[in-house]
């Protein structure tokens, strides 16, 4: 395989678990974040600490790209394909890991093509570590199948060709993400509720005769996912509130899922308690502090 020049589109959490691997297998591998600008931000500190060359603005990241790879976040996904079109290099291939809306893949893919490149969605369907880029993901979009290949020498191994039709692969993570990240809202709201009645052990043994793990570990882990990555869990919950709309179906739970992981992504310091009950309690205290200013 001739190494290709690789752009980073999004810094964040995705963009720093891909660029080690993919750093030994590009020839270039430039990156853009939105944050970079900013004084003393993290991502630009990141890319520096991974040897990833930080651009100064988006059209100078994806100048001379071979492939680009989206990783921003979900409600950036049109903006940031609509940003870069105009500059794409005619034949590129733009890869779309963002987690959005089948309606949000077609919107971004039309700039993308009208440009002459080759857009490429893909939705991740596990956290993005511990397997980083070889985690399972489907490819879906008319040059999708031209695309897989090459997706694996670069070290996407998970990857598995999953539909031409474009929108397909995201509808099955939109739906994935309404269980995985419904189940978080709902540990907070239950066990919140249970802490501040004194009931949550009683709670979280019943559930043990679900037979679906350690309920207590696996508490403590979804209500830290949240807190720590809320902000862009609830924009993607919207985003799935938009697909279950766009099915016909009413998106109740989606939308107030976003409403819990808004909530926990402002209490993110409450996540540095490794012990459960401190941890609900650090979260009971602010609701206590707000009901009382």
């Amino acid at each position: 395989m001739n190494k290709l020049a690789v752009c980073l589109l999004g810094f964040g959490e995705v963009g720093q678990v891909l660029a080690p691997e993919l750093r030994t297998r590009t020839a270039k591998l430039t990156a853009w974040d939105l944050k970079f600008p900013e004084s003393g931000n993290a991502p630009a500190h990141a890319a520096r600490q991974l040897g990833v060359l930080a651009a100064a603005d988006a059209r100078t990241a994806v100048a001379g790209a071979e492939l680009v790879i989206s990783a921003v976040t979900a409600a950036q996904t049109v903006a940031a394909a609509r940003s870069v079109a105009s500059h794409l290099h005619s034949g590129a291939y733009y890869f779309d890991l963002n987690s959005c809306s089948p309606t949000a893949k077609v919107e971004a893919s039309e700039f993308i093509e009208a440009a002459g490149a080759k857009y490429v969605e893909a939705a991740i369907m596990s956290p993005i570590a511990p397997r980083n880029a070889a985690s399972p993901m489907l490819l879906g979009g008319p040059h999708a199948s031209g695309f897989l290949a090459l997706a694996r020498e670069l070290g996407f191994a998970g990857v598995e060709l999953f539909s031409g039709k474009l929108g397909a692969a995201s509808a099955a993570k939109m739906c994935r993400s309404v269980i995985v990240k419904g189940l978080e809202a709902l540990m907070l709201e239950s066990l919140l509720t249970a802490r501040a009645f004194g009931v949550e052990r009683a709670v979280l043994d019943s559930l043990q005769s679900l037979e679906l793990g350690d309920w207590h570990a696996q508490s403590r882990y979804m209500i830290s996912r949240a807190l720590i990555h809320g902000r862009r869990r609830a924009e993607e919950m919207r985003e799935a509130a938009n697909t279950v709309v766009s099915a016909g179906f009413a998106s109740s739970m989606s939308q107030a899922c976003a409403q819990w992981q808004d909530w926990a992504s402002d209490r993110a310091t409450a996540a540095s308690h490794r012990d459960l009950e401190r941890l609900l309690d650090a979260l009971v205290a602010t609701v206590d502090r707000e009901a009382a200013a």
